[in-house]
């Protein structure tokens, strides 16, 4: 079988997280935990693997020391398509056109199997190559990274327990764009350097319910639309945070003037790049606020019924140096309405930043240039959803979050959207990516 025949296998299996885990088809992980073993021979041979609450999996690959090891992640679940309108089975992992428009349609392709997969690929072809790696290589897949997290945090709390101390953690993140910041004409390899936190809050409204023909002046339902209504028109407030800066600082060299000096001058042009940002559009604007808005809605249970509880989801997430309290305290603020309950589902607070100097980051930076192009800038980057690697923090202060494949934006916006896709020769070219980090 091929590369591309193993990625298609494996995308073809469902395995869909549910916040509820009762909901979970874990028959669907346990098939794709078979089938890792059948495409992958060398990898368990040659790997110790065992598995971690439930379904998760830890993969360790011996090298010559044991002392600074890497340690690679993925999630091995993806959300579900259900009501989504995609044009394709997103579960057929369908190859449309050919040669360097040859394309992979399926849930995961990106999000993140195409990581997953990409490591599992490039171990199997060092394995075969007689490698062996200069120091320890972990493995970690969780299996509910979309949902709860509680393989990647029952992993880390093992290795935690073992001792293992790794010289560099990456996960999925950023990847490679062009035209991410403006005067920025070369593309850029995105790799996140710090993650903001995830909050999900529900505001409550109640009253005494009743016949929907006779119904008061100002329903729960009203009082909680009213109250979303301000949580929108109150933003958060803009600011520059250390990763952005550091972001605009490495590539103000590859900017012309003035951009290149508006870059570098941060501390006098922060204002005019906060304001600049917000306009820009929804990723950039995410760079320079914490941002909430409503996901979920709940009322009655019937037609002709008034609501005694109306409830609305917020998903928070929250910039580099902010918290869950002070979350909390700016949408108490934003909805200036104390019947309006708001409280606090789950959330965890932006991970620490990592360093964007030293041996962590230029190991990822050689690998980046030596197998996506010499023209590649590796940029520090603020990740702006959450993933598995806020729970290896307490390992180790490298930590990075960076998928190796060109993506159009297009392709970014398919994530957790219809038709997910990735081209080909963008996810082998991946695989590169990897061996170059085993071997480095």
């Amino acid at each position: 079988m091929t590369p591309v025949e193993r990625f298609r296998e494996l995308l073809a299996i469902p395995t869909v997280s549910h916040v509820d885990p009762a909901q979970t088809d874990t028959a669907r992980f346990d098939e794709f935990h078979d089938a890792l073993e059948r495409l992958y021979p060398l990898v368990h041979r040659h790997l110790e693997r065992e598995t971690v609450a439930g379904h998760a999996l830890l993969y360790r690959w011996a090298g010559a020391s044991s002392r600074d090891p890497l340690l690679l992640l993925a999630h091995q679940d993806v959300v579900d398509t259900e009501g989504q309108p995609w044009t394709r089975d997103p579960f057929a992992a369908v190859v449309e056109g050919e040669g360097v428009d040859a394309t992979l349609y399926a849930r995961g392709a990106i999000d993140d199997k195409g990581a997953l997969v990409a490591i599992l690929e490039a171990v199997e072809q060092a394995l075969a190559d007689g490698v062996v790696p200069r120091a320890d290589v972990w493995m970690a897949f969780g299996h509910d990274e979309e949902t709860l997290g509680t393989g990647a945090q029952a992993i880390a709390a093992l290795l935690a327990e073992r001792g293992v101390r790794p010289a560099l953690v990456l996960d999925e993140g950023g990847a490679v764009v062009e035209g991410a910041l403006p005067g920025v004409g070369a593309p850029t390899a995105m790799i996140g350097v710090a993650e903001r936190g995830s909050a999900t809050f529900e505001l409550i409204a109640r009253e005494a319910g009743g016949h929907a023909s006779t119904p008061p002046s100002f329903p729960a339902t009203a009082r909680l639309a009213r109250a979303i209504d301000r949580v929108r028109r109150h933003p958060f407030p803009r600011r520059l945070v250390a990763p952005v800066r550091a972001m605009l600082a490495s590539a103000a060299a590859h900017a012309p003037e003035p951009v290149r000096t508006v870059f570098r001058r941060t501390a006098l042009t922060a204002p005019v790049l906060t304001a600049a940002f917000a306009l820009l559009g929804p990723e950039t604007n995410a760079l320079v606020r914490t941002t909430a808005v409503v996901t979920r809605l709940e009322g009655s249970a019937g037609d002709n019924v008034l609501a005694t509880t109306a409830r609305a989801t917020v998903n928070v997430r929250l910039l580099t140096g902010e918290t869950i309290s002070d979350a909390a305290i700016h949408l108490r603020r934003a909805v200036a309405d104390p019947r309006i309950d708001i409280e606090l589902r789950h959330g965890s607070d932006p991970s620490p930043v990592s360093p964007w100097q030293g041996t962590a980051w230029r190991r990822l930076a050689a690998a980046v240039r030596e197998t996506l192009g010499d023209e590649v800038i590796p940029l520090p980057y603020l990740q702006l959803g959450a993933s598995d690697s806020r729970f290896y923090t307490g390992l180790t202060e490298h930590v990075y979050r960076f998928t190796p494949f060109h993506l159009t934006r297009a392709e970014r916006d398919a994530l957790h959207a219809p038709d997910e896709r990735i081209r080909v020769e963008v996810w082998l070219r991946g695989i590169g990516f990897y061996r170059a980090l085993l071997a480095s």
